[in-house]
């Protein structure tokens, strides 16, 4: 259901006169935050899934993940919001920008230093993301208020070896050993 509503929706949008283009065309109301940089966004279509398009925030249970998240919720969960469509993803969301009046909810994120410009997915249209970035991290804002070691790009955290634990040569007695620990 979500893949048809996008692709109508990146239809009519790719459809839409040029000068609609240079404006925001969809608009919803936000029923549900999922992390910093996604939204489900109600259309009269119906519900559909918003990645921010041009940024990355930390993932859950990175460091600064649930103050991205919480300062997203703060600005757009129950409001009505306008969508600038960019592309469909590989996971079917739609790409957007996101605006509440004026305020490009995409860059505020940034500037507010809850989220990284998403170098991999720039372009000329948004640029201005590193500009904002380079002024929260000058700042000491959000994110770039932690400690250095704390501060992974979520592209580089979701890249980042897992920790592994072999339990092949563990013995029913260590098994137990380690649960009655917790108790």
């Amino acid at each position: 259901m979500v893949r048809f509503v996008v692709s109508i929706v990146l239809s009519v949008w790719l459809a839409a006169p040029l000068a609609l283009a240079d404006r925001p065309v969809l608009s919803g109301t936000v029923i549900r935050v999922i992390d910093g940089d996604t939204i489900d966004v109600e259309l009269s279509s119906g519900p559909i899934r918003v990645r921010l398009n041009g940024i990355d925030t930390p993932e859950r249970g990175q460091p600064g993940g649930k103050r991205a998240t919480a300062a997203l919720s703060a600005w757009v969960l129950s409001k009505r919001v306008e969508l600038e469509p960019f592309e469909q993803d590989r996971y079917e969301r739609l790409v957007a920008n996101v605006f509440i009046g004026d305020l490009d909810v995409n860059a505020q994120l940034v500037r507010e230093g809850h989220a990284w410009a998403y170098r991999q997915y720039l372009t000329s249209e948004n640029l201005e993301l590193c500009e904002l970035e380079a002024q929260a991290r000058a700042e000491g804002r959000g994110l770039w208020a932690l400690p250095p070691q704390e501060r992974y790009a979520p592209w580089d955290w979701r890249k980042r070896p897992r920790r592994f634990v072999d339990y092949s040569q563990e013995t029913a007695r260590s098994c137990m050993e380690a649960a009655s620990v917790r108790r």
